[in-house]
C-alpha cells in the first residue's frame, strides 16, 4: 500500500512539474527555407546572463532616463525608434547576408561622471547560416561581438555570444570567457531594420543597442 501511495505521489508531482515548465516554443524557420536555428538557449545560458535578461525592462528604464538627464555624444534623436522599447515587429529572423551596423550606448554605470549616451558610426556586420544556426558577427571596429541567434518567439530571438577587442582574433564561443560573454535580444524594428538589445553590459553603459540594416 505504501509503495502504491509513493507511486501515485510521484505521478502527481511529475504532472505538476510538466504543467509549470512547458517546453520552449518550436524554432521559426530560417531565411529562404533554411534549416531552423538552434532550439534552446536556456540549456546554454549562464545564471549571470539569465539574470541580466530577466532585468531587461529595468535596463531600458534606467538607461533611457539617464540618456535624457546626462550629456551625450552623437545625435541620439536621429536614430528614431531604435531607442523605443516597444518597437519590435513580427518575423524577426534576419536574412543571411552582409549588413551595416552601429552601436548606441545608453546610460552610464558611473552615473553623472559618465555620458548618458554615445552614438557610434557605421561598421560592417554579417549574418550567416552555420550548422549550429544563424550567427551574427561584427566584422570591424574595436569591439566585435559574435555569436548565435536562438529562437524565442515571433518577435524576439536571443543572442548568446562573446566579445573580441582591439586587434584580438574573432571572439571565442559563448561561455569560454565569462568576462566577455554577451546576452541580447534580437528584434526586427522595420522592413529592413533589426536591433540587438544588450542589457547591463559589463562596462560603460546600462543598455547597448546594435542596429542592423542590409549593406548596399
Amino acid at each position: 500500500m505504501r509503495l502504491q501511495l509513493l507511486a501515485a505521489l510521484a505521478a502527481v508531482l511529475g504532472a505538476a512539474a510538466c504543467a509549470t515548465a512547458p517546453p520552449p516554443p518550436p524554432p521559426p524557420p530560417g531565411p529562404d527555407g533554411a534549416a531552423p536555428v538552434l532550439r534552446d538557449w536556456r540549456s546554454i545560458v549562464t545564471s549571470f546572463d539569465r539574470d541580466r535578461l530577466n532585468r531587461l525592462d529595468a535596463a531600458w528604464e534606467l538607461a533611457l532616463e539617464q540618456s535624457r538627464r546626462y550629456p551625450g555624444s552623437g545625435d541620439l534623436a536621429a536614430v528614431g525608434d531604435l531607442t523605443d522599447p516597444r518597437a519590435a515587429q513580427p518575423n524577426v529572423a534576419p536574412p543571411v547576408g552582409d549588413y551595416r551596423c552601429r552601436t548606441v550606448k545608453l546610460g552610464s554605470q558611473g552615473g553623472e561622471a559618465g555620458l548618458g549616451y554615445v552614438v557610434y558610426g557605421w561598421f560592417a556586420c554579417r549574418i550567416e547560416q552555420t550548422p549550429a544556426g544563424l550567427k551574427f558577427s561584427k566584422l570591424t571596429g574595436s569591439q566585435r561581438p559574435a555569436g548565435l541567434l536562438f529562437p524565442e518567439n515571433g518577435e524576439r530571438m536571443v543572442f548568446l555570444g562573446s566579445m573580441a577587442l582591439a586587434s584580438e582574433p574573432p571572439a571565442n564561443s559563448y561561455g569560454r570567457r565569462p568576462d566577455r560573454d554577451i546576452i541580447a535580444t534580437v528584434e526586427r524594428i522595420g522592413p529592413q531594420r533589426w536591433r540587438l538589445v544588450l542589457p547591463w553590459p559589463q562596462t560603460e553603459s546600462n543598455l547597448d543597442l546594435i542596429e542592423l540594416v542590409p549593406a548596399r
